[in-house]
């Protein structure tokens, strides 16, 4: 393991840390001059519609609406739904397999391969946007769910988590800007859904470039909307998980006016580049992952872009990448303007966990000592919160390096040690003991202790194991997925939903006189097809197939508040139920994708379980209010707007599908308000 770069004393403990680092002398940032038009709408965190995935650049997902409150969310019906499968779906179907993979899984991460949206609609200027999985984006009248129009791409379909609007200027009107499977970027006129022909090539831009190609098989596609921010679209990009060669996952910003190329930043450094030398000999030569797969924020004040980077491929397995490789893994702070670096903070060291950073880094405030910290919130899903100065990079609460276990793999080379933050606490569970075995039923005990024979357990950061299987905790799914945070900035709490489940894998050499590809085995186990080793069988989730609950004690899904001004937990509560239990065992919490918002009406509104439910909480209790079943699971982040009528909707995306292979058995956006007028 190279030797990383020491840290500062952070915090008032005195703390060693190697995952932060700034340039030496740091070019100042530059702060937007007099704000363009897009700056100054989108940019609001006052706004009451939704016009960006967070809600702001800053991705609070906090709404100032308040019309919904505590006292009245229980009267709350349903107002229109909007069913995205058009009339002709017959000869339309929803993309699947290796497409719909791709949709669902952000750079291979989170989805089934089934189809299902996890899509998040954005509203501005009085109108609703959301992408579907039938090839289609589209406009709605967000008070009543009509179709304004529609869209059809003519390849692919569009990105699954949604599009981003930007409000024009004298030069351009309003655009709806999103990505495809296919790896094109699209800019729609926001009036007409018609494409700007001045944008690219008639509207659509190739991200599928020689440099992000690297002369290699591959594709670029976008899962997740990009951000804007001023006249520049800001693109991440979902890569393969094997082989480990393949497209770059370079993060890069086009002109929103004409498409052109404007910055691109090197997530991995090439020979002669700061950082380079993270990467043993020649690892870094046309290496993929390393990208942007979830969701970027940005300071707009600042002009500071927040770059959550995933892990290298193959992500369970760096034995040909010694290193601590940057910046997998990794925080990344850029000037927007021009892309150049200015800071970053490794959360996990040459990652083999798969613990990607896939939620958007929220842009908050931190009260601590009586003055206010501008913070960033970054959290990875191996369920580690940490809440850095947004300017420096700085652990606001310290930060320490913890000595973990080693890989007993051969040629693997693992990290010494990690970082851990020194508050708040783990938001998942990190450690497995068979004292931890779920005895929710006799079967349910009787079938885990089965599974779990030979299996190696402990924790956090196992290692995989050789010639054996090991259970990871969190599994590969997070902890925190894309579904990320919300922030209350009255309260001062960030929300998370975390989900509890556990993962089986393991390597075993490979037959030297095997022929092919060497093969993976069970979910989330992925190997280099040319590679010395091959999964062992029987990987795949740590869970009872046959009545789908986990092998662990409940809970196995969990909403969590934490008091960013004190680093502790507010409170945390289970969050789902299974349906199979008896009524008296059922709340245990269940795992799913998607995340929460938060709003100034007191409330917390969060779909995501696999039980198919939309819930509201109390923000500053975490009682659960009010509930209601769906037609599928609402695998989606919701978000929420106040209509031209003067009513507040709240609007969640239910399909089923997804990552646990829940029934498709929706296909619904679904809107709710409260009765009678205003």
């Amino acid at each position: 393991m190279m030797k990383r770069r020491l840290g500062a004393l952070f915090g008032a403990a005195i703390v060693t840390s190697a995952s932060y680092h700034a340039q030496s002398k740091p070019a100042p940032v530059r702060a937007a001059s007099a704000p363009q038009r897009a700056s100054v709408r989108v940019g609001d965190p006052a706004s009451n519609e939704w016009p960006t995935y967070g809600h702001d650049p800053g991705g609070m997902r906090f709404s100032p609406v308040t019309q919904i409150t505590p006292a009245n969310v229980s009267q709350l019906n349903v107002a229109w739904v909007y069913h995205m499968k058009p009339p002709e779906a017959a000869a339309v179907p929803a993309e699947t397999g290796a497409g719909a993979q791709a949709q669902g899984r952000g750079r291979g991460r989170g989805g089934s391969g089934l189809a299902g949206s996890e899509t998040t609609p954005i509203v501005a200027d009085g109108v609703m946007y959301l992408s579907t999985p039938y090839n289609r984006v589209v406009a709605l009248d967000p008070t009543t769910g009509k179709e304004l129009w529609v869209f059809r791409l003519p390849a692919g379909s569009p990105s699954t988590r949604g599009v981003e609007y930007w409000p024009g200027d004298a030069q351009t009107p309003p655009q709806i800007v999103f990505g495809s499977s296919n790896g094109r970027l699209f800019s729609l006129d926001a009036k007409s859904g018609k494409p700007n022909e001045a944008f690219g090539d008639k509207g659509i831009v190739d991200l599928n470039t020689p440099e992000i190609l690297q002369g290699l098989p591959g594709n670029n596609p976008l899962t997740s909307p990009p951000i804007v921010y001023r006249n520049l679209i800001i693109t991440g990009g979902r890569t393969q998980e094997n082989p480990p060669r393949g497209p770059a996952g370079d993060v890069r910003a086009w002109d929103v006016h004409t498409g052109k190329l404007v910055w691109t930043f090197r997530t991995v450094p090439r020979l002669g580049e700061k950082y380079n030398d993270t990467w043993a000999g020649e690892s870094w030569k046309n290496r993929t992952g390393v990208n942007v797969w979830g969701f970027m924020t940005v300071d707009v004040q600042r002009g500071i872009v927040y770059m959550p980077l995933g892990a290298p491929s193959v992500d369970q397995y760096g034995g040909d990448r010694p290193g601590d490789n940057l910046f997998g893994t990794s925080l990344v702070a850029a000037d927007a303007n021009t892309g150049k670096y200015l800071w970053h903070f490794q959360v996990v060291h040459h990652d083999i966990w798969d613990a990607d950073l896939a939620g958007a880094p929220a842009l908050i405030d931190v009260k601590r000592s009586g003055r206010t910290i501008p913070a960033v919130a970054v959290i990875n899903k191996g369920g580690l919160l940490f809440l850095l100065d947004r300017v420096s990079g700085k652990p606001i609460y310290g930060v320490e390096e913890r000595p973990v276990p080693q890989s007993e793999v051969p040629l693997e080379r693992t990290a010494k040690t990690q970082p851990f933050p020194l508050k708040p606490a783990p938001l998942s569970r990190m450690t497995m003991t068979m004292a931890d075995i779920a005895t929710v039923t006799p079967e349910l005990e009787a079938a885990c202790r089965k599974l779990i024979e030979g299996v190696q357990i402990g924790g956090p950061y196992l290692p995989v194991s050789y010639n054996r299987l090991r259970v990871q905790f969190p599994g590969n799914h997070g902890g925190v997925n894309w579904g990320g945070t919300s922030f209350n900035p009255q309260l001062g709490y960030l929300f998370a939903n975390t989900n509890e489940m556990g993962q089986l894998s393991g390597l075993k050499d490979r037959d030297p006189k095997a022929t092919g590809p060497a093969q993976a085995a069970g979910v989330g186990n992925r190997v280099d097809p040319n590679g010395p080793y091959q999964g062992i069988p029987g990987g795949g989730r740590f869970k009872d197939a046959t009545s789908n609950m986990m092998c662990q004690q409940p809970p196995w899904g969990q909403l969590t508040a934490v008091n960013v001004n004190t680093g502790e937990f507010a409170w945390r509560v289970p969050l789902g139920v299974t349906d199979s239990l008896p009524p008296e065992k059922q709340n245990t919490g269940r795992p799913g994708n998607g995340g929460t918002i938060a709003t100034a009406g007191g409330l917390v509104f969060v779909g995501a379980t696999d039980d198919a439910r939309f819930r509201a909480f109390d923000a500053k209790t975490g009682k659960e209010l009010w509930t209601v079943k769906l037609g599928g699971a609402a695998q989606a982040t919701p978000s929420t707007y106040l209509g031209k009528d003067g009513k507040q909707y709240v609007v969640i995306t239910s399909t089923g599908g997804g990552f646990f292979d829940a029934p498709l058995t929706d296909d619904s956006v679904m809107a709710f308000a409260l009765p009678g007028p205003k």
